[in-house]
């Protein structure tokens, strides 16, 4: 039999597959899609040929590509090109970023924004529509707090969207109101879809533009594989599964994309987009839902009261048992299951729920998941081992909540038991990383960098230490915890003989760098299916 022949081959003195926690000096020979050989750079030569493509490298890190485990794609596409107001530090401030990108955008229909957070800002205080009215009373306006829980809007917003003193609240929402009882341009939760559901009405074609933004942003990060959960009602307008087939259809999809749609009680819609989507690039895995939702605007659902509302713990977005009983149903019917459950209440009851459909369904290897994870009892750490539920964990979002304001919330007997990352990987849970983006910016090395410090907010007191984890498993928590989460360990996560050929070069070796310098290295190079799909210095 002859030799196989790669059609690429990469060196570096520092590879990190996976398979052990320090990089080592490895040679790597990729032909089609897959990895066929791993060894020295001279045991390599055997598979060179003349068209081979050879990548040398001294330092440079080479390790498996970033599989994001919790996104929202075409919401983080739009988020790429509207108004960041993570840097305000008043409502003055955020004001005046408003008031540049509308100038800058005369076309744009809607002034859509986000990131904003009152907590970190002077007055501490919720701001409200007469604020935005001053600086866009003609043109809508909305504006997603850095949690994306809430919104912030104006009057044209409330107008355009059918919402005035008498519109009821929805099933959990909320539309908060002022002292005379008018609409004060703050919506919880299902209340902002009325307005989303305007704002983003998209064509076809800037789905299309979005969607190649997206694509590229995403490759020149490292990132190879995404999960793209179900947000809201309001936002499914925005997803098209269509779309995506249309990209890998024409050989233009850079990336592998796992899709989550709503759990709801009707399993014909995911049973069909299960049968018609199931390639190596694009395929249903599961299903995602909410049980609660942030701890800043007292919507996590606790199992004790807030310590700054005692007669307030929040509650579920649906009921207990509705929400059992789905997930009894489509456990039934194989399908992975993935809960949004920041506060301790809504963890035990997802636990609860993977836990009745052991017992309905029989124990099978089912990798149910729980997103988020912000404040758990401890006696639930020990119950994802147990259960064989994934942690899915978005680190640096310990980094976009301002600290005192959490802890005001939550008081401090809960506080030690805020982001548990090591607890739970010492319980045996598998630990998978995402960032949840467009609620964060789609960088992998920022969640690394915070997993591996937990500096705060203010960049310098370590929340809860003991809860920090190694380079090594932050790095797993980002390539094989995703993997394993997806039941793709056989063909992604590491870099072994067989595995398919994602793979990544960072352009300075994270072992050898102070933690700080993490989040600003670059990526040199980024491959999917053994194709180049990004490389510095050559995009544009």
């Amino acid at each position: 039999m002859s030799q196989q022949i790669a059609d690429v081959i990469l060196s570096s003195n520092n590879v990190f597959t996976g398979l052990s926690d320090r990089p080592r000096p490895a040679s790597i020979a990729i032909a089609a899609n897959k990895i066929i050989a791993i060894g020295t750079a001279e045991e390599m030569k055997a598979y060179a040929g003349d068209a081979t493509k050879m990548y040398t490298f001294t330092d440079q890190l080479i390790m498996p590509g970033f599989h994001d485990f919790h996104l929202h794609l075409m919401d983080g596409a739009v988020s790429m090109t509207t108004a960041n107001l993570f840097s305000a530090s008043s409502l003055e401030e955020a004001l005046e970023i408003v008031r540049d990108y509308a100038e800058s955008h005369p076309d744009a229909a809607w002034i859509v924004g986000s990131s904003w957070d009152s907590g970190y800002w002077d007055s501490q205080q919720l701001p409200d529509r007469t604020a935005l009215d001053r600086i866009l009373p003609d043109r809508p306006a909305l504006l997603f707090h850095a949690e994306g829980h809430y919104v912030w809007v104006n009057s044209k917003a409330l107008e355009i969207a059918g919402i005035h003193r008498d519109t009821p609240n929805p099933p959990y929402g909320i539309i908060g109101k002022d002292e005379n009882g008018e609409p004060d341009g703050i919506l919880y939760e299902k209340a902002m879809d009325a307005v989303i559901r305007h704002a983003y009405d998209f064509t076809k074609e800037q789905k299309r533009e979005l969607f190649t933004s997206f694509l590229s942003y995403a490759a020149s990060l490292g990132i190879t594989s995404v999960h793209d959960l179900f947000a809201t009602e309001s936002m499914e307008m925005l997803y098209d599964y269509e779309l995506y087939k249309e990209f890998e259809d024409s050989g233009e999809l850079t990336i592998r994309i796992h899709v989550w749609p709503a759990l709801n009680g009707n399993l014909d819609y995911p049973k069909q987009v299960r049968e018609k989507y199931q390639s190596d690039k694009l395929r249903l895995s599961g299903l995602k839902q909410f049980i609660d939702g942030v701890v800043t605007a007292r919507t996590a659902y606790m199992l004790e009261p807030y310590a700054d509302q005692p007669d307030w713990r929040g509650e579920p977005s649906f009921p207990e048992e509705t929400i059992k009983e789905w997930v009894v149903e489509a456990d039934k019917e194989g399908f992975s299951i993935r809960f949004h459950a920041i506060g301790d209440g809504a963890i035990r009851l997802a636990l609860d729920a993977y836990e009745a459909a052991q017992k309905a369904n029989g124990v099978r290897d089912s990798r149910h998941s729980i997103e988020h994870i912000e404040v758990i009892h401890p006696d639930d750490i020990h119950r994802f081992q147990k259960l064989g539920v994934t942690a899915s964990m978005q680190p640096n979002h310990m980094g976009m909540s301002e600290r005192g304001v959490y802890t005001e919330r939550i008081g401090m007997e809960r506080e030690p038991y805020v982001f548990s990352t090591h607890s739970l990987q010492r319980a045996g849970a598998t630990l998978a990383f995402g960032t949840d983006c467009p609620i964060d910016g789609l960088n992998p090395l920022q969640q690394i960098y915070r997993a591996v410090t937990r500096f705060d907010n203010g960049g310098e007191a370590v929340w809860n230490p003991e809860q920090c984890i190694t380079l090594a498993d932050a790095l797993k928590a980002y390539t094989a915890g995703p993997a394993f989460g997806s039941f793709r360990e056989h063909e992604l996560g590491t870099l072994e003989v067989g595995k398919l050929a994602d793979l990544i070069v960072l352009e300075q070796n994270l072992f050898a760098l102070p933690a700080e310098a993490i989040p600003e290295t670059n990526v040199l190079l980024t491959l999917v299916d053994g194709k180049v799909v990004f490389e510095k210095g050559t995009e544009g």
